[in-house]
């Protein structure tokens, strides 16, 4: 088995697979890429907001009716607000969700734009894990994806299935969306939700506003518009394997068929991020979040070399974000920048000290997965007491040029 360290240098490899299947995925239809929920029912091509599919107008409906929650005021929009890029509006580390609106959650709000190009989960021919849906890459596509936050207890705190079909049946398209899936569909609460499902999918498939590729580093990419000398700047550090080094995980280049860059490829890293105690659960010192091998994943537990990675995001409309990482530990870009080029030459900025002023490396990891943090990529590559691999200027420059990456960029 291949530890996180050493998957993490043959990341090329694996884009070089993912782009083979994203070809191959284009050649079949998009449809192909973002897999289904596991019924026979065919999906609809993207296409434009002004005429979505009858299953996508639907989809679109329940992501922002509030009434199937035990709450009666959370919606898919609540916390994936269209206005914000799919995400969070405001800075807290994890969302209130329950039937009171009481009950913390245990990672930060991922943004729902560029999904749905997604690979379903596999290991790659290297062993790196690549692809799936939320941070552990746990469900399988869209609709799969869509399943948990209308029965999770920290979310929208439905009791079961039949709970959510039961308030579905109340809304003012309940007509409707017997009419798309059968006048019988209700009398089977399990098809109805595998439906409810499958309409969400549509609706993120199908509506452009999700994937909508009009960043200002689109149209520079397309020749309609020029970066600025910072923004120039902040790519060329981007791209350089020897400073910023986003690029090994990021993509920054079309690909080889035009296709606009996604920002992602796909696999896991670990970053050994500071642990955030603004969560409620971290007030057990012996709760810990391990992404890959768990808790909330469940079938790689024994894969104790995958402790602690998460899903490479999309950096797209990264700017817009209000909290950076799995826990949300940051809330500025320049500290998620700053973070990364700094964090084994001044340790002491984001970790605390022990009793005789040592510094608590990696401190939301267990001792015996601490190995597993990428030390060997730059800029993780570097030991106290050396240059950071970006200067203050160089930093705020990569800033510059990751906010060319927000969608809706008018010139």
């Amino acid at each position: 088995m291949l530890l996180i360290s050493k998957y993490s240098r043959q990341r090329v490899s694996a884009q070089l697979f993912v782009a083979r299947f994203l070809s191959a995925c284009a050649l079949a239809g998009l449809s192909a890429c973002g897999g289904g929920s596991g019924s026979s029912t065919p999906s609809s091509s993207p296409i434009s907001n002004n005429n979505l599919s009858a299953q996508a107008a639907l989809g679109e409906k329940i992501f922002k009716d509030v009434s199937l929650s035990a709450s009666g005021k959370m919606s898919c929009a609540t916390c994936h607000d269209p206005a914000n890029a799919h995400a969070q509006t405001n800075n807290l580390a994890v969302q209130m969700g329950g039937a009171n609106l009481d009950v913390p959650g245990f990672r930060a709000v991922p943004s729902l734009r560029y999904l749905n190009l997604t690979p379903a989960f596999f290991f790659a021919a290297d062993g790196t894990p690549t692809g799936g849906f939320t941070r552990d890459g746990r469900a399988q596509s869209l609709a799969q994806q869509a399943e948990r936050p209308f029965l999770a207890p920290h979310e929208m705190a439905n009791l079961d299935k039949a709970d959510v079909i039961a308030k579905l049946q109340r809304a003012p398209y309940a007509s409707e969306f017997k009419q798309v899936f059968g006048n019988a569909i209700f009398a089977q609460a399990e098809l109805a939700f595998d439906r409810l499902q499958f309409a969400l999918q549509q609706y993120q498939k199908e509506d452009s506003d999700f994937h909508p590729y009009d960043s200002k580093y689109d149209q520079f990419l397309a020749g309609k518009v020029a970066l600025n000398d910072a923004e120039l700047r902040g790519l060329a550090l981007f791209n350089n394997p020897t400073k910023g080094n986003c690029a090994g995980c990021h993509s920054s280049s079309k690909a080889s068929d035009g296709a606009a860059p996604l920002f992602t490829d796909f696999t896991y890293d670990n970053l050994g991020v500071p642990r955030n105690y603004a969560i409620a659960a971290t007030a057990d010192a012996n709760y810990f979040d391990l992404g890959l091998c768990g808790p909330d994943r469940t079938d790689l537990t024994e894969r104790k070399d995958l402790c602690g990675a998460f899903k490479v995001p999309t950096l797209r409309n990264v700017a817009t974000r209000k909290v950076f990482f799995h826990n949300g530990r940051f809330t500025s870009l320049t500290d998620v920048v700053n973070f990364y080029v700094r964090r084994d030459t001044q340790p002491q900025e984001w970790y605390p000290s022990a009793a005789d002023g040592s510094i608590l490396k990696f401190n939301d990891l267990p001792a015996a997965y601490m190995n597993n943090v990428n030390t060997t990529e730059v800029p993780y590559n570097r030991k106290p007491g050396m240059n950071a691999a970006l200067s203050p200027d160089e930093v705020a420059d990569l800033v510059k040029f990751l906010g060319t990456l927000n969608d809706g960029y008018k010139n």
